[in-house]
């Protein structure tokens, strides 16, 4: 059993040391949430344009095997976030890597517009692997200086002012992708993307950036962690089932599209406000919900409550058509993943030291969740070349047995959290 202080699911002190609490917590968490919001409204924009863009040029049976190319995608950005972040620390490393996410935006629009088809196979994959890395690293800010009793009370409002900026930015994908088109829209998502900027600065220039404490020579990412804490162990199975569960759910539901409305710009219209729904409905549990219930119940239901919830959502896409079908099923896993999932995970970082919050959590959140996406995708790849046909029925069926994997997993991490809290 390790050393320090585990995550847990018992109240926490009024006030950890070194942590913002008080009136200070709730400037922190609008800070950080405007942030967050700015990264997801250019990334709104920039996912299903990229998805548009990519199925225009190689059709949709292409899907799989581009979302198994994020793989390397997913490694070599990781990798590199761990080198920049033991040369610049956490302050500059996510400044830069903002600024690099901005800039090959920028590229790719011009790559597509110039005729150079390979652009949009590098842009599928980017957008696949930038946002998670981005939004990783401000909640791995939010779990290193957020007092815990302050984060269970506005860990969900953070992802409800920042599901404004996802709103947003679907909202204008459904507004301009038609009289604009759709490549237009990665000039708009660069430009959503760059008002992280002074947001960030003004947040760092406020509240600092944490400490790394003593150093460690573990590696860049920290991997001799895994070998201590079963804790992480647990996380990462568990991350990688949910993905599974995802992929499955949006080849399912982007197959569909393509199917029902082939047309390009109506297409990308329909996914814009598709997702500006699905982001309304995570802003509601955001708000309301998540605060609610994590002060309530300890964070064992809320882990046991998600996944039955999909469970639920799967069965009725085993029933319906397959549009609307993998339509609730995607957005019921993405409105509970936004909200209550994101909320009570986040809170078993909190205790951790550094190296546990700011480089094994990347390998959990942005190199376990896009490598079960990709192992998933090139599954489906395969399968497809052995000429196996996949129904409505047959995604659905899947996506059950990876929650129920979930569900499974759910239960010895939490107590595992338990047992390391008390030890």
């Amino acid at each position: 059993m390790s050393s320090h202080t585990g995550p847990t699911d018992e109240p926490q002190p009024a006030s950890a040391p070194g942590k913002v609490a008080g009136r200070a917590s709730l400037l922190l968490a609008f800070l950080v949430a405007l942030a967050a919001g700015a990264v997801l409204c250019g990334y709104e924009m920039l996912r299903s344009s990229a998805n548009t863009l990519f199925v225009q040029a190689y059709g949709k049976q292409a899907l799989p095997w581009a979302l198994g190319l994020t793989l390397i995608g997913v490694a070599l950005l990781t990798y590199i976030y761990g080198r920049l972040l033991t040369i610049l620390g956490p302050r500059h490393t996510l400044q830069m890597t903002t600024v690099l996410a901005i800039v090959t935006m920028l590229v790719s629009y011009a790559a597509i517009r110039a005729g150079l088809k390979p652009a949009r196979i590098v842009l599928f994959i980017f957008k696949e692997s930038y946002v998670v890395l981005l939004i990783e690293q401000i909640w791995s800010y939010i779990d290193s200086t957020l007092d815990p009793k302050a984060a269970k009370r506005l860990n969900g409002p953070i992802c409800g002012v920042a599901g404004i900026g996802a709103v947003a930015g679907g909202l204008v994908l459904g507004r301009w992708s038609q009289p604009l088109g759709t490549l237009n829209m990665l000039l708009l998502a660069a430009g959503a993307t760059t008002l992280t900027v002074p947001f960030l600065q003004v947040l760092f220039a406020r509240f600092g950036a944490p400490s790394e404490g003593k150093k460690k020579h573990g590696g860049h990412l920290a991997l001799y962690l895994f070998r201590r804490e079963r804790v992480l162990l647990l996380l990462i199975a568990l991350i990688a089932s949910t993905q599974v569960a995802s992929t499955i759910l949006e080849i399912a539901f982007k197959s569909a599209l393509q199917d029902y409305l082939p047309e390009p710009d109506r297409q990308n219209a329909f996914s814009g406000n598709y997702y500006a729904l699905i982001n309304g409905a995570a802003m509601l549990f955001q708000f309301v919900l998540a605060p609610l219930l994590l002060s309530v119940f300890p964070g064992r239901v809320i882990h046991i409550l998600v996944p039955v919830l999909n469970l639920g959502a799967l069965g009725y896409m085993l029933v319906a058509s397959p549009l609307w079908g993998s339509a609730v099923a995607y957005g019921t896993f993405k409105t509970l993943d936004y909200s209550l999932f994101r909320a009570a995970k986040e809170l078993l970082y909190g205790p951790l030291p550094f190296d546990a919050r700011y480089r094994a959590k990347e390998v959990i959140d942005v190199l376990g969740n896009r490598f079960s996406k990709g192992v998933a995708s090139l599954g489906v790849t395969v399968l497809q070349w052995a000429s196996v046909v996949f129904s409505n029925v047959a995604f659905a069926s899947i996506g059950l047995c990876a929650v129920t994997i979930w569900l499974c997993l759910a239960v010895p991490l939490t107590s595992a959290a338990q047992r390391e809290r008390s030890s």
